[in-house]
């Protein structure tokens, strides 16, 4: 990347050991040059953007203070890292950010030891930064720091709670920052969104309570079952005075905060004063998501990752998709609305991704029929089975990544009970440029032992829209339906709504030496390479022709098709946009296996790996289940038919 001739401190900061060699007074002019840089990155490699723009001030201020890599930053989800990429000498390859081969999407450890976990999936960094902090101990490492830095949004997700129970119980001195800025990806809800707004303790109130602890330690008044004591009671006396309980003190975790999570220097200042205090504390800050930037300040949903965009006037650029498909989300959105008009028992959920499945649409038309549950992913599929109990039928639209954080859920609180819940598992299969974190490669292989589930994937939006409305009819049970991130294939799709038979697919070509099986819009793809291959045959004066079916259901599988593949044909080529351990052509080979067919078959889908981040185009053609590699394997058969 090209370093702008604007920027004076930047340019010499290629890791956080310089960053701490400057006066503390040029810090702000750092924040300026590192928002700026993202700006101008992201205007041409697009990314997540509003969420590290809120964060520059803290990100810096972190890296000034504590010695990282050493000590230990935990983010939390990601989104807000760019910053701290940057920082952590990655400044020149940030152009290759969410780029094949290039910058992965989110922090990680296999990439830089300044990345110290995982990260992707929200509410984890106060379990994991407790989990650190106690084999920190554990090793004699009294320096070494352990701060977790989450955001209000992810705060609502069950497994943060879990966190902060256990560190309420288990010694440590880790510092849990909270970055409040009233968002996850949409606007942040439910009672922890609220209550944070009115969170107030008093700056002066904690330097004397920490100064007059320090004292009574060091005269051998105090120790650490006393103080527990102490600080229950304190806790106990502030709040009655103030008329306000704090979660988090009654916890035994001191609070610090509301504070100003763009002031550098006030910053600074606070993690200081922190940095050495013994005990579980937590700051909170207020920030800005979009911070620096009026559009994405004013619409932080939009620009949370707004692709493209014009660096002089803000302006996103997108492109003119009118003649194009709809995307996939879309399809959704406006099938979902329309059937609860037509049904007064449906209802949304969504855990917090209202605009990104299109469960927007359904909110605003009829918003006392569908629910944001914020980042909290078991919750929504144990709400809906409770709404389905009572004769709701709830359909429940979860990425597909994310639906694994529910997968007890749903087997315990809907499977089980064969309550009408549909899951909308959207981003099934390979993502993009989110990479391993977010791919859907999981959700078949992990979903299709599980008694009383119907599995279904559309080949087109047309499918999407009869497999809605067949899952809200009465006694379908518990309904899975999964499709992919981006555009369809039809943009004639607003058709009337038909049933489709459970466990029934469908032939889309008919041929008599090699037979394709696939399930979901991959089988597209299958459709051109088929194409592709049949001509390479014609041009070769063969008469070898290829059969090819569309499975629709994962479960129940269709037995008559596998019957008459088992029977007819001895090469057999199955295709997936899933984890092939496990999942479809698994499901065929076990079939073939009881009934003893024995075919020469090929299963292809998504390697026994966490695959990269790319393009789909790119990351299809890595894995083989781009047209190449399916036209790669029909020739592979042909040759042994051949033979």
């Amino acid at each position: 990347m090209t370093h702008k001739a604007t920027y004076k401190l930047l340019p010499k900061i290629y890791f956080p050991s310089d960053l701490r060699k400057l006066p503390v007074e040029e810090l702000p002019d750092v924040c300026k040059e590192l928002r700026q840089d993202i700006f101008d990155e992201l205007a041409d490699n697009p990314g997540h953007f509003a969420s590290s723009l809120g964060v520059i001030e803290l990100t810096v201020a972190l890296h000034y203070v504590f010695n990282t890599p050493y000590d230990r930053i935990v983010w939390d989800v990601g989104h807000q890292a760019y910053g701290h990429k940057i920082l952590t000498g990655r400044r020149e390859k940030f152009c290759t950010n969410r780029k094949l081969n290039g910058l992965r999407p989110f922090p990680s450890p296999e990439e830089s030891e300044y990345d110290t976990f995982t990260c992707g999936h929200a509410s984890n960094s106060i379990s994991a930064a407790l989990g650190m902090a106690v084999a920190s101990r554990q090793k004699g490492e009294k320096s070494r720091h352990i701060i977790a830095v989450i955001g209000d949004g992810s705060m609502s997700g069950g497994l943060a709670f879990e966190g902060l129970n256990n560190v309420a119980a288990t010694p440590n001195d880790m510092l849990i920052i909270l970055n409040d800025n009233n968002m996850s990806i949409d606007r942040s809800v439910g009672g922890m969104k609220h209550y944070l707004h009115q969170l107030h303790t008093s700056n002066a109130y904690n330097k004397l309570r920490y100064n007059v602890s320090n004292k009574l330690f060091s005269w051998g008044w105090l120790n650490e079952k006393r103080k527990r004591t102490i600080i229950r009671f304190n806790n106990a006396i502030k709040s009655l005075i103030n008329n306000q309980q704090n979660v988090f003190e009654g916890m035994s975790i001191r609070y610090f905060g509301p504070g100003d999570g763009h002031n550098v220097i006030e910053l600074v200042q606070t993690l200081k004063s922190l940095k050495d205090m013994k005990g579980p504390k937590l700051l909170h800050i207020h920030t800005i998501k979009g911070k620096g930037f009026k559009p994405a300040e004013e619409a932080a949903t939009i620009w949370h990752a707004p692709g493209r965009f014009d660096k002089e006037t803000g302006e996103r650029i997108s492109l003119d998709t009118s003649n194009l498909p709809p995307l996939y989300q879309d399809v959704f959105g406006e099938t979902l609305l329309e059937l609860a008009k037509q049904n007064k028992k449906i209802v949304g959920v969504t855990p917090a991704m209202p605009t990104g499945c299109s469960m927007n649409i359904l909110m605003k038309a009829m918003p006392q029929r569908a629910f944001d549950v914020g980042i909290a992913e078991g919750h929504a599929a144990t709400f809906s089975g409770g709404m389905a109990k009572d004769g709701l039928i709830p359909f429940c639209n979860i990425y597909s990544s994310f639906a694994q954080r529910a997968y007890d859920n749903i087997i315990h609180d809907v499977a089980i009970q064969r309550l009408p819940v549909v899951f909308c598992l959207d981003r099934a299969g390979l993502v993009g440029e989110d990479g391993p974190t977010h791919h859907g490669a999981f959700d078949m292989a992990a979903l299709r032992a599980i008694p009383n589930l119907t599995i279904c994937s559309p080949l087109n939006e047309i499918e999407l829209r009869n497999m809605m409305y067949t899952a809200q009819l009465p006694d379908k049970g518990p309904f899975v339906i999964r499709y992919p991130k981006g555009r369809g294939v039809t943009c004639d799709w607003k058709r009337p709504m038909t049933e489709i038979a459970i466990g029934k697919g469908q032939m889309l070509k008919n041929g008599h030496n090699i037979a394709v099986l696939s399930i979901g819009p991959i089988g597209n793809t299958v459709t051109e390479a088929i194409k592709q291959f049949e001509k390479q045959a014609t041009e070769n004066d063969d008469s070898i022709t290829v059969a090819h079916y569309d499975m629709r259901f994962l479960k129940p599988i269709d037995t008559n098709i596998l019957d008459k593949v088992g029977r007819e044909f001895q090469k057999v080529l199955t295709v997936e946009d899933g984890i092939i351990n496990g999942g479809f052509g698994s499901a065929v080979l076990e079939y073939f296996a009881d009934k003893g067919y024995k075919p020469d078959i090929i299963r292809i889908g998504l390697p026994d790996e966490f695959v990269t981040h790319g393009t789909v185009n790119e990351l299809h053609h890595l894995v083989g289940i781009d047209t190449a590699g399916i036209l790669n394997h029909l020739n592979t058969l042909y040759q042994k038919h051949t033979l």
